[in-house]
């Protein structure tokens, strides 16, 4: 049986003495360990044990009239020793106290590291606090940017009021404070920016969003006060954030991010504060308008938004033209060819384009760029690099030829299918071969007649299996045509109000129709698939030859580009390469 036996201490006057009296000493004591280590570290020294003397002496047998001298010596001895060690602690004392305060000072350097962003923009004036220095812009104009002559005209009234404010003042106007510049990346955003500094020569304060996010409350405040400090007492000037959303996005209220609110009310407080035609122009730059806060982009703050979209086919050649400035090339070089295969090309990846075309062209042993190294280049960035290591047997290369030159058929006897680029059975990424389209102009809508002609293109591979290997050894290498045909065919149903039997109207939601709705759908999508096969089929048979002599073409040279494909369908012969 346990006993569980409960004990009750009183306390008393002298229970609480003795046991303050014990807390007293241990804390004398702990101070005492403390102080003994902090001097230990610091002021160390050996404990040196020493025989006596006169034991030695009788051990070593050392006669006794030569004692004395030996005492003498030993003295003397014992003296020069006491010196050495004495500066030999002195130096050790000196080493350790130097070490310390080196631990201390790059502890104080690790600790406060994070208030300096990366590039030395932002100087410390306080660990709390930090000032920008600007950047003067006079060598980049509007000239160096292409592809956006719309943003460039909406910022050029910018450019003048910095230049000549008294011509707006004068009558009563006054400029946004704000500008925000929208789209996608590698449009030109931060190049326009820096363009109307550079135009009005003024100053450019150059931040980005992210700067302002720091791991201390308060840090992100700090800067946006002292940008705006600087940039007024440098007016006019401009101040440009980049990536606005990183510290101008919605505000929430999340216990992860008590004070995420901190840096953009302070950024909303310090574009109030500014005076009508103060001479600072703000311009921020976003990939995502929708995801700034609402109070940020209300009149009187960003109030003017200037959007930067993906330059059209002439203001690619444009940039085309300007980076092939910077470059050999070879004069025959046609940027508009190039320009018309880079549909949706960012400004940054047609300079990305051009540069890879001259590694290539560096690589091969040429002095100049030509437009080899330019198509091998788009397209090593549209279909990923050649993987000429990989061997294909004869059998899969007749029938990609055949596939490929199929399209290529299909495509050059449709009158309303794009006009072909070039043909290639050379393996590229994931694709065995392919056959590149080239549109005449940006489409910035498609007739019914044209979408049915895509389509068309889409099954001339898989037609072409067909008719020459039989319907028994047709391979998946039409999987990704059918795709994209399948993809066409619904939106023209759904979506294009193209179907005579839905009529007009669309299904943005398929899943939420009734079955009937979405049987008739379906069936409307296969009829233009099947319509869309029988004519590439039809084609096909009526230029059977053709299609044999491009095959062959393009088994014996592996690439055709668009003159050449026309001369093997004129039925004249290639010139030997």
């Amino acid at each position: 049986l346990e006993v569980y036996i409960q004990s009750r201490n009183f306390k008393t006057l002298r229970s609480r003495a003795r046991r303050l009296q014990s807390t007293s000493e241990q804390f004398t004591e702990t101070k005492s360990s403390l102080s003994s280590l902090l001097k230990g570290f610091i002021l160390r020294k050996r404990r040196i044990d020493v025989e006596n003397l006169d034991t030695l002496m009788k051990t070593k047998n050392i006669p006794e009239a030569h004692q004395d001298a030996f005492k003498t010596g030993f003295a003397e001895g014992f003296l020069k020793a006491q010196v050495f060690l004495q500066k030999t602690l002195d130096s050790l004392r000196r080493s350790r106290l130097l070490s310390f305060f080196l631990f201390v000072l790059c502890f104080y350097f690790a600790l406060y590291s994070s208030f300096l962003p990366g590039k030395v923009r932002f100087r410390t004036s306080s660990i709390f606090d930090a000032a920008v220095d600007p950047i003067q812009l006079k060598n980049v104009t509007f000239e160096h940017v292409k592809g956006v002559e719309e943003a460039k005209q909406e910022l050029q009234e910018v450019v003048e009021f910095l230049k000549n404010p008294h011509k707006f003042t004068v009558l009563g106007g006054k400029l946004p404070k704000g500008i925000l510049l929208v789209g996608p990346p590698g449009t030109g955003k931060t190049l326009l920016a820096r363009a109307v500094a550079g135009e009005a020569d003024v100053p450019f304060y150059y931040a980005s969003g992210s700067e302002f996010d720091e791991m201390f409350v308060g840090v992100g405040a700090s800067r946006i006060r002292s940008l705006f400090r600087e940039a007024k007492a440098n007016a006019p000037c401009v101040i440009f954030i980049d990536e606005l959303d990183s510290v101008g996005g919605k505000r929430i209220e999340s216990p992860m991010h008590p004070y995420s609110r901190q840096t953009i009310n302070q950024l909303l407080a310090e574009m109030d504060g500014f005076k009508p035609n103060e001479g600072v122009v703000i311009i921020g730059a976003t990939n995502f308008p929708e995801a700034l806060d609402n109070a940020l982009i209300r009149p009187g703050r960003f109030d003017m938004q200037v959007t930067v979209p993906k330059p059209d086919v002439r203001g690619r050649t444009e940039i085309l033209k300007w980076y092939l400035n910077k470059i050999k090339y070879d004069p025959s070089v046609d940027p508009e060819i190039i320009a018309r295969g880079t549909v949706g090309f960012s400004g940054a990846e047609l300079e990305n384009l051009v540069n890879q075309a001259a590694l290539k062209a560096a690589v091969d042993g040429k002095d100049m760029v030509t437009m080899k190294e330019l198509e091998f280049s788009k397209d090593k960035i549209l279909m990923g690099p050649e993987r000429r290591s990989v061997e294909i047997d004869e059998k899969n290369k007749t029938i990609t030829a055949y596939h490929e030159s199929g399209h290529a058929i299909i495509a050059y006897y449709t009158k309303d299918a794009m006009p072909i680029n070039k043909a290639t059975i050379m393996t590229r990424g994931t694709t065995l071969g392919h056959v590149s389209l080239l549109p005449e102009n940006d489409r910035w809508s498609e007739t019914r007649s044209q979408l049915l002609a895509q389509m068309d293109v889409c099954m001339g591979g898989r037609v072409a299996e067909e008719l020459i290997f039989g319907s028994d050894h047709i391979t998946t290498g039409a999987s990704s045509d059918f795709d994209n045909a399948t993809k066409i065919a619904k939106l023209m149903v759904t979506r294009f109000g193209m179907s005579e039997k839905l009529g007009v109207m669309t299904y943005a939601d398929t899943g939420k129709v009734s079955p009937e709705t979405q049987s008739a759908i379906e069936q409307e999508v296969r009829t233009l698939l099947r319509d869309s096969y029988e004519r590439a089929k039809n084609i096909l048979k009526t230029h059977a030859k053709e299609h044999k002599n491009l095959a062959e073409a393009l088994l014996k040279y592996e690439t055709l580009d668009a003159k050449e494909i026309q001369i093997v369908l004129e039925g004249k012969k290639l010139e030997v390469r």
